[in-house]
């Protein structure tokens, strides 16, 4: 299955403890965002992590991630980071990430993330009931 889904937005602040001695966020700190912001979106398709893997002993591992950085964002600046689906394959979801400020594309990633059974971390066929949800959030653009 490939799709292009409409865009999941989350909002974050940046924090003193964000920020690195230069003022600016340091760049490690988009991986976390970017993890904030695709575990809402997993929880507003009605799959919470926690659930996942507590029900179905599945959960999802990040199989590669490349991370561009264009702008610094700095303290007390308020954020958009966005996810949107721009694949998924047997066991995998291609993703598409933005931090933003405003109008303004601060850091932008492609992030994998493959389907493991927790105690195995073996990979695992997507369950249909997500491959079902990301359908029809891609047929709600």
């Amino acid at each position: 299955m490939t799709t292009a889904a409409r865009s999941f937005s989350h909002p974050v602040r940046i924090y003193w403890e964000d920020t690195d001695a230069g003022g600016v966020v340091f760049y490690a700190n988009y991986l976390k965002f970017f993890e904030r912001a695709r575990t809402e979106w997993l929880r507003a398709l009605g799959f919470g992590q926690q659930q996942m893997r507590n029900e179905r002993g599945l959960i999802f591992v990040v199989t590669d991630s490349a991370v561009r950085y264009l702008e610094p964002a700095r303290l007390d600046d308020e954020l958009t980071v966005t996810v949107t689906l721009a694949g998924a394959a047997r066991a995998t979801l291609s993703l598409a990430q933005a931090a933003l400020r405003g109008s303004s594309v601060l850091a932008e990633s492609r992030i994998t993330l493959a389907c493991v059974e927790a105690a195995s971390f073996r990979p695992k066929r997507l369950p249909q009931s997500i491959l079902d949800a990301l359908a029809s959030t891609a047929l709600q653009k």
